[in-house]
């Protein structure tokens, strides 16, 4: 089974206290901290390397990450060394016997006891400190790398004796996770909470007294739960180290131009100096180290050989050639700004050039912009003129057509008063035609009756006429006989009305002949 080590790195800001006992590396004693630092961006090199500027800017720009600054808490648990427990126990047993009751009741009455001078007695400064002294509070960014180095967890194979917890769930408290690793409690030489902005978690690192205590703990824990209600579980990782720095600790100075920069794993002003400048030789303002971008590598150890003048690495022991060391690296940073000015001046004379050439370009191009923008002007005045004739006489218009409709709106409007009003009389006269539309249908109803009736009695009338002319035209006899006969009319019976009564106007109309005779 092979593990991975991460690297915690804790960038403060410029005034935030440096938290005490953070620092940490598994490698102490072993390697420089130029090795060390050396061998932790090993990968990183090997990643760059063969990559174009731009390349290289986007690599590194993508593994910056968010730069933002925040509260970091850090709660720090040691372990009670044996010595204190040993005097812990002895100070309980002592106070439960009764010779140190009575030399407690004896120091008491001497501390009742009033003194001759008060003044004596008050000692001239009293220390003390309020709050919690293991939680402090600093300001900057927690950064984990990890190391892309794979070790396994073999017993003959150096690791490290911390350990980190990577997420511990907020809900849990410190009692909690005291309680977690008790079974190690031996062993653990000091346990570090951090809580940062990260939410609903904190991290945890573990000093164990020997590598073979984390083992034992790493087997034990990681990928266990911490508790059997919640899911989460222990994600242990070994540290390789643990390190503070300050966020101006990053400062490079340019030795050509004194341009003063962050380094590329911070902001990378003095990398895109470079880039910019092609200044080549950056110092770092902490320790004097020289760092050549073009070659990618320190050369603030390297000097011109005297035998065939190639570039090697200076080495001295002893007090004896620290004069020659130092005319050997006054030489050399010498060899080296010469060459560099002498390269700048190249560069600046040709850049200058360049941008003559490239300025007197843009002044013609301007002054062609110029004239044709001037044109442009003329021509936008005159559109402007007649858009502004065109904008009168739209107005004009709009006037007139705004008079028009509220005209022809006080028009509609008194239209549609009128015609609500010939609605209603429409409905008015509708009524009223029905009502004479009834009154004459009854009218001629009763005419159509008279009518009827008038000619029946006009045909009576004829009737009579006619039957007058023929009795006229009859002999003298005959009209006697007929002046003197009688007409006997029966009971109409109701099977035969039509006969009955077409019987009985004869008569009448003989009776009336007769009576007008």
């Amino acid at each position: 089974m092979s593990v991975s080590l991460v690297v915690i790195r804790l960038e403060l800001a410029e005034h935030s206290p440096v938290p005490a006992g953070f620092g940490f590396s598994a490698a102490a004693g072993e390697m420089s901290d130029e090795e060390i630092k050396k061998t932790t961006l090993a990968s990183a090199v090997a990643c760059l390397e063969g990559k174009s500027p731009g390349e290289k800017a986007a690599i590194i720009h993508q593994h910056l990450g968010r730069r933002e600054m925040t509260d970091v808490i850090i709660e720090t648990m040691k372990s009670i060394p044996d010595e204190l427990k040993t005097t812990v126990e002895e100070r309980k047993s002592s106070e439960a016997s009764p010779t140190a009751q009575r030399s407690k009741d004896h120091s008491k009455e001497c501390i009742n006891a009033a003194p001759d001078s008060p003044s004596k007695q008050l000692p001239d400064q009293i220390s003390f400190f309020s709050g919690n002294p293991s939680v402090e509070i600093v300001h900057g960014i927690m950064h984990l790398y990890k190391t892309n180095k794979m070790t396994s967890l073999k017993e003959d194979v150096r690791r490290s004796a911390m350990l980190c917890i990577l997420t511990v769930p907020a809900a849990m408290t410190s009692h909690d996770l005291m309680k977690f690793v008790a079974p190690f409690n031996e062993v653990i030489e000091q346990m570090k909470i951090i809580r940062d902005s990260t939410p609903n978690q904190y991290m945890v690192l573990i000093k164990f007294s020997a590598q073979a205590d984390a083992d034992s703990f790493y087997m034990a824990c990681n990928g266990r739960q911490f508790n059997s209600i919640e899911d989460d579980v222990c994600q242990l990782v070994y540290v390789e180290r643990a390190e503070v720095l300050k966020s101006e600790d990053n400062l490079w100075i340019c030795l050509i131009c004194g341009h003063i920069g962050c380094g590329r794993y911070v902001s990378r002003h003095a990398y895109k100096h470079f880039e910019e400048t092609q200044h080549t030789y950056a110092m770092q303002l902490t320790n004097h180290r020289v760092w050549d971008y073009a070659g990618d590598n320190y050369v603030h150890r390297l000097v011109a050989s005297k035998t065939d003048g190639k570039i090697v690495q200076y080495e001295c022991e002893g007090d004896t050639c620290q004069e020659e060391k130092i005319d050997a690296l006054q030489l050399e940073y010498s060899y080296l700004l010469t060459s560099q000015l002498e390269s700048q001046r190249i560069y600046w004379e040709n850049k200058i050039v360049r941008i003559e050439k490239d300025t007197a370009e843009e002044i013609n191009n301007m002054k062609t912009k110029f004239k044709e923008t001037i044109e442009k002007c003329d021509n936008l005045e005159h559109k402007l003129n007649d858009l502004l004739k065109e904008k009168q006489s739209v107005e004009r218009k709009c006037t007139q057509l705004n008079t028009k409709v509220a005209k022809l709106t006080s028009e509609l409007r008194e239209e549609q008063e009128m015609n609500k009003c010939l609605r209603a009389n429409q409905v008015l006269l509708q009524n009223k035609l029905k009502e004479e539309e009834k009154l004459l249908k009854e009218t001629c109803d009763q005419k159509d009756l008279q009518i009827t009736e008038i000619q029946e009695q006009l045909r009576d009338v004829m009737f009579y006429l006619e039957t007058q002319q023929k009795i006229n035209h009859l002999p003298a006899e005959a009209r006697q006989e007929i002046q003197e006969g009688q007409i006997n009319i029966p009971m109409a019976s109701a099977s035969s009305p039509a006969s009955s009564g077409g019987s009985g106007k004869l008569p009448s109309r003989k009776g009336r002949s007769k009576r007008g005779k």
